[in-house]
């Protein structure tokens, strides 16, 4: 064939469907990476939380309580759990709040509050008992001057129910309300297992108790006390409300007439004391949504306990007030408040993100899958150019069999060009270029072959040898 009449080569290689498969494959697995994200994420939030609270003593009602609360809370399949971590007193469970060993701590409200405690629930309020015991009768045996006034107490014994400092504190700051230096009598302690027996022997002139008005313990004690039908004499703390001003944790309160059962009533009549609160506490830091979650539970399962623990009627919301003693964590205030947040509300933006982060990843597949086919763009745009390159030639062909050689390349061109658009690497638009070439060349072909069938034998062999001598 002369050099003038040269054909182009054989069409370019064409990119492999895999590159479309794979860039299908890597938007699929990015969404399926984002979707996991999100699902994985809804897991965590959702799936139930064991939150560490220290209790004690070991025979406190607080760990009973705590106990219930735990099982209740199991069984009812909550979001929130209860790990109880048994302590030596609301001491200890202080203490192991300030250091992190424990979520939540039931503590007394007359201690060292912990820095980073803040409240959830009142679990119970106690008030401060201080009775005395009749005088016992007996041949030979001389009672002093009966005692009715706390200001009375000084040079008496007084026995404390419990060995807890805290209650020994409590005394002293009523006795020093009354003008009593507390070196001046003398303090005794007995556990709160031993207090009856210890009574009934006489080992004190006066006892202190600290506990709710509906104590089994207190009650036991004071009712110890009576002998030969007489009751005790309970001193009242007429003080309690300038005690409340120099000491805001406790606050002023009364015994009501009857409190601690018996006939006659004990006591008799309604009686001013002071009280002070056992809390939950929870760490501060603590997730705003597992407290309001555990405060939700905690209220809503408070009705289920009270038939086995009376003591569970006494949990009382938290003081919300910005001056309060312990301030309020903000999850518990959130639920006192009515102000807890949704799903939603709490997610929001993680499933802004997530759904900003499905965005991108489509728009990061699909510019995938156009650069992964940007060479089959590439070589669809250069058969093009090989169809109108052979326009010319065709029309300056001289034998047929150059026109069919042309033909057969062409139909190799359409059948890529066609592959192309099947695989999206050629848009319609791409193909309407390219099937008005491909007719200009068809048109071309045919007027050409037109135009040899018109001519003798003779003059088209004249022509091709012409051209093979180089015009010569």
């Amino acid at each position: 064939m002369s050099d003038g009449l040269q054909l182009a080569g054989p069409p370019a290689p064409r990119t492999p469907r895999s590159q479309k498969r794979k860039a299908a494959f890597v938007t699929v697995a990015g969404v399926l990476a984002v979707v996991a994200t999100m699902v994985s994420a809804y897991y965590f939030a959702m799936r139930p939380v064991t939150l560490r609270i220290a209790v004690g003593p070991a025979s406190g009602d607080d760990l009973k309580v705590v106990q219930a609360l735990t099982q209740a809370f199991s069984h009812a399949h909550g979001q929130v759990r209860l790990r109880p971590m048994q302590t030596d007193g609301a001491l200890a469970s202080a203490k192991a709040l300030q250091d992190g060993t424990a979520d939540l701590a039931i503590i007394r409200g007359d201690l060292d509050v912990p820095k980073n405690a803040q409240a959830v629930a009142t679990l119970r309020k106690n008030v401060a008992v201080l009775w005395v015991p009749p005088a016992a009768k007996g041949k030979g045996r001389k009672s002093g001057p009966k005692i009715t006034k706390i200001a009375q107490l000084a040079g008496h014994r007084i026995g404390v129910v419990g060995r807890t400092q805290a209650n020994v504190d409590l005394l002293k700051v009523i006795l020093q309300q009354y003008g009593v230096d507390p070196a001046k009598v003398e303090i005794v302690q007995f556990p709160a297992n031993e207090a009856v027996e210890a009574i009934r022997s006489q080992k004190a002139d006066a006892y202190l108790a600290a506990g709710p008005v509906n104590s089994k313990t207190t009650a036991e004690t004071i009712n110890a006390s009576s002998r030969d039908g007489a009751a005790p004499t309970f001193l009242a703390i007429d003080s309690a409300a300038a005690i409340a001003q120099n000491h805001p944790v406790y606050e002023a309160s009364e015994i009501p007439a009857g409190a601690f059962g018996g006939s006659p009533d004990k006591p008799e009549d309604e009686v001013k004391t002071i009280s002070f609160s056992h809390h939950i506490v929870a760490r501060k830091g603590l997730s705003d949504a597992t407290v309001a979650e555990f405060t939700r539970q905690l209220f809503a399962i408070r009705q289920q306990l009270m038939t086995e623990f009376p003591l569970a009627a006494k949990i009382e919301t938290p003081d919300t007030d910005k001056d309060a003693a312990i301030p309020v964590h903000p999850g518990a205030a959130a639920f006192v408040d009515g102000e807890e947040k949704t799903f939603l509300e709490r997610y929001s933006d993680f499933i802004w993100w997530g759904l900003m982060a499905l965005s991108a990843m489509g728009s990061a597949g699909a510019w995938s899958a156009s650069y992964l086919k940007k060479d089959e763009r590439s070589n669809n745009s250069s058969l093009r150019e090989r169809v109108l390159e052979m326009v010319p030639r065709a029309r300056c062909s001289e034998t047929a069999e150059e026109l069919n050689e042309m033909q057969a390349e062409a139909d190799d061109i359409l059948r890529e060009t066609l592959r192309g658009f099947d695989d999206g690497a050629i848009s319609e638009g791409a193909l309407t270029a390219f099937s008005i070439a491909l007719e200009q060349f068809h048109s071309a072909v045919a007027d050409r072959k037109a135009l040899l069938n018109s001519m003798p034998q003779s003059l088209q062999r004249i022509g091709a040898q012409f051209r093979a001598t180089g015009g010569l």
